[in-house]
C-alpha cells in the first residue's frame, strides 16, 4: 500500500509538512511518499495563461503523484482562515485538467496545524467539506493546536500523547478496508 502525504504549504519549514510526515509514518507496512509543493512550480492560474501556454507539466506531475497513491494524507496550512495561495493555485490547475475528480475517490486523512490554539480549524473545515466534491473519500480529520508546544523537533514527533492518539485513530480510519 502506498500513501502520498504533503503539507499544503510552500514554507521550507512548514509545520504542516512536518505533521503530514509524522502522521504518515504512523501507518504500519505502508510505502510513504512525502511531496513538497515547491517541487511543483506553477504560474498563477488564469484562463489567459492556460490558453497561451497550455496545461503546466507541474500540475500533470502532481496529479500523477496522487494517482500513484492508495491513500492521501494532507495537512492544510491556514492563511487568513483559508487554503494557502500556493495550494489553491495548484488545485485550480489540477481541476482544469481533471475536473471534479482530482482526488480519484482515494481515502483521505485531512490534517491542519498552526502555532495558535485553533490549529487551523477554519481551513480544515473548508477542506473536509470540499474534498468529497472533488473525489475525496474523507475518512477522518484532525486539528493539532499550538504546534510548537506539541511537537518535539529533536525527535521529529508529536509529543502530546492525546494528540498522538487522535492521529493514530485517524490513520486507522484512513486504512480501514484498504
Amino acid at each position: 500500500m502506498k500513501i502520498v502525504a504533503f503539507g499544503a504549504s510552500t514554507s521550507r519549514n512548514s509545520i504542516n509538512k512536518k505533521l503530514a510526515t509524522y502522521t504518515a509514518g504512523l501507518a504500519q507496512n505502508a510505502e510513504v511518499e512525502i511531496l513538497d509543493l515547491n517541487d511543483f512550480p506553477l504560474p498563477l492560474f488564469s484562463e489567459d495563461v492556460e490558453r497561451e501556454q497550455g496545461h503546466p507539466q507541474a500540475a500533470v506531475d502532481f496529479i500523477e503523484k496522487l494517482d500513484s497513491a492508495d491513500a492521501l494524507i494532507i495537512s492544510f496550512a491556514e492563511h487568513n482562515g483559508l487554503y494557502s495561495a500556493a495550494f489553491k493555485n495548484l488545485f485550480d490547475w489540477c481541476t482544469r485538467r481533471e475536473g471534479r475528480n482530482v482526488y480519484r475517490s482515494k481515502p483521505m486523512l485531512l490534517l491542519a496545524t498552526s502555532p495558535g490554539e485553533r490549529g487551523g480549524k477554519s481551513v480544515l473545515g473548508i477542506a473536509t467539506a470540499a474534498s468529497p466534491r472533488f473525489g475525496g473519500d474523507v475518512r477522518a480529520s484532525v486539528s493539532v493546536p499550538s504546534f510548537e508546544d506539541n511537537y518535539d523537533p529533536e525527535r521529529a514527533e508529536i509529543s502530546n500523547p492525546e494528540i498522538v492518539g487522535e492521529l493514530r485513530a485517524g490513520v486507522e480510519k484512513l486504512l480501514n478496508g484498504l
